[in-house]
């Protein structure tokens, strides 16, 4: 394929890219557990409410093996395959070398979109140009806000992480912390490397970086409460992830410290242990948005040229604080599993 015929290659004036998502109609079909490496989504939902011509449509992320924070991204996926009449097929691996094979592997069934996560960025770029050079439209989610223009992506939906991050830390400065342990269960994910250095960046206190092996939740117990008992000082243990931010809240208690737990990202667990105080706050990115704008955004092109961004501006879905002054009104909407 010629370069000059790609998307990426037009040009566009930039534009502040907000945007909200129209009839978020739920999937009649639920997430599974998560972790499965690859599967159907949304094929068992009602029929869309598009008359358009039946889509194939790849979602390929890194999530690991349980972590419940991807389900609420294929919600959103489902939900817009459903009303875009799109057959969604899910598939993931944390392994950078492996998410490419599945992307390679939607290549070959010659789908009629695909929508990425970069956490490896340059894992991706080969496979990403396959897709381009085999006339199928890429977009990003999640992860890779800083690459995805670089690698010819089309448009890109998440947050800033870094700008997330930033904000967290001046959340700290106002919370009267004073120093902080940030969490990372993934190494060489860009993404919470761009979190921690956030943090670090706006946060007037002091901040160590602790990696922890995400895929083994009492590695991650008993790595945060050694911290702990170490350095009693930590007075906010910053986790990146919700799940790594209840296991948080067990390791200070084991640890006898007085550290509160405050987090990136929401489930319906950590909503209710913000309304109990055991979680200070959040930042939402809203991955149930994420997945939905993913999928809606590659039937839009298909079907009517659109770009959202002029692809040239990210779609930001973040970053929110969620805290007991809001939990309430987000709760009922995380119990759904869409928040």
């Amino acid at each position: 394929m010629d370069r000059s015929s790609h998307p990426r290659s037009r040009r566009f004036a930039p534009v502040v890219a907000v945007a909200a998502a129209a009839a978020l109609t739920l999937a009649g079909c639920s997430s599974s557990s998560g972790g499965k490496k690859s599967e159907e989504g949304g094929a068992n939902a009602s029929a869309g409410k598009a008359t358009t011509p039946r889509m194939t449509v790849a979602l390929v992320t890194h999530q690991s093996p349980g972590d419940t924070f991807w389900d609420i991204v294929r919600k959103g996926a489902e939900a817009a395959a459903a009303k875009d009449n799109i057959k969604l097929i899910y598939s993931a691996d944390p392994n950078a070398g492996n998410q490419a094979t599945l992307v390679q592997n939607a290549i070959d069934q010659k789908v009629d979109g695909i929508a990425i996560t970069l956490a490896k960025p340059d894992a991706m770029k080969t496979v990403v140009g396959k897709a381009t050079s085999a006339n199928i439209p890429v977009v990003g989610l999640n992860s890779g806000v800083s690459d995805w223009k670089k690698l010819g992506l089309m448009e890109f939906f998440g947050q800033d992480e870094s700008v997330a991050g930033e904000a967290f830390g001046k959340k700290l400065n106002d919370l009267g912390a004073k120093h902080t342990v940030c969490v990372v269960q993934e190494q060489g994910n860009v993404g919470l490397t761009q979190r921690c250095d956030g943090v670090k960046k706006t946060f007037s206190g002091k901040t160590d970086v602790l990696y922890v092996n995400g895929t083994d939740m009492p590695s991650v117990k008993s790595t945060i409460t050694a911290k702990l008992k170490q350095d009693s000082s930590i007075d906010y243990v910053t986790a990146l992830g919700a799940p790594y931010a209840l296991t948080a809240v067990q390791s200070v208690s084991d640890a006898g410290s007085k550290a509160k737990v405050a987090t990136f990202d929401l489930n319906k667990d950590l909503t209710t242990a913000i309304s109990k105080g055991t979680i200070q706050f959040a930042v939402d990115q809203q991955p149930y948005l994420q997945g939905y704008l993913a999928i809606d955004s590659l039937w839009l092109y298909k079907n009517n040229g659109n770009y959202m961004g002029g692809g040239e501006q990210p779609v930001l879905t973040g970053p929110a604080f969620v805290d007991k002054s809001n939990v309430e009104a987000v709760s009922k909407f995380a119990a759904k599993g869409t928040r």
